[in-house]
């Protein structure tokens, strides 16, 4: 139990230190460290609990956070890992606060920054294709296109709010893959 918390804390400290950009740049961290690392869940389980806070409102990493470290040890699992998400940028926020209002307008800054997305942005497309690939191989090609193609269709062209396309794919699951 004890060794599960220190995993946990790890597993979740870990990305917030190292990630940059938030919930959505540290999320494939989380998930090489909680699935593979760590092997708390599969990669299957990881989706879920992804779509799942994505469906809610309030960052992404702490609803994660609390509902993987609950699954794994139970309340005090829960409240671990809340604080090793956020404990990384509530010190770099207290110590950093001042250097960033002072350089925030720098140049050298600026460009680190968007030399950073790129990463992230491939960090979120090989978490998609992991996704699409688990998805291909449980679900079959027929129901993985009919997903793909409907939330394309509506996050992009008819403009409606992810958690209702979350939603809806989770209500397509359950009629037709359950």
């Amino acid at each position: 139990m004890l060794l599960d918390l220190w995993y946990l804390f790890l597993a979740f400290f870990i990305p917030g230190i190292v990630g940059y950009g938030g919930g959505p740049a540290i999320i494939p961290l989380i998930e090489i460290e909680v699935v593979q690392r760590y092997e708390f869940m599969t990669r299957q389980e990881f989706g879920e609990v992804l779509a799942m806070g994505n469906a809610l409102p309030g960052p992404i990493a702490t609803k994660m956070a609390g509902y993987i470290g609950f699954e794994v040890a139970g309340v005090l699992g829960s409240l671990v890992a809340l604080a090793a998400t956020v404990i990384p940028t509530l010190v770099a926020m207290i110590l950093l606060l001042n250097l960033l209002n002072k350089f925030k307008d720098s140049p050298k800054v600026k460009r680190m920054t968007s030399l950073i997305r790129p990463t992230i942005a491939v960090l979120l497309a090989v978490l998609a294709y992991q996704f699409f690939e688990t998805s291909y191989f449980d679900a079959g090609i027929v129901h993985t296109i009919i997903l793909v193609v409907l939330s394309f269709v509506f996050l992009e062209r008819l403009n409606i709010h992810p958690a209702f396309v979350i939603v809806g794919a989770l209500a397509y699951g359950a009629v037709f893959l359950s």
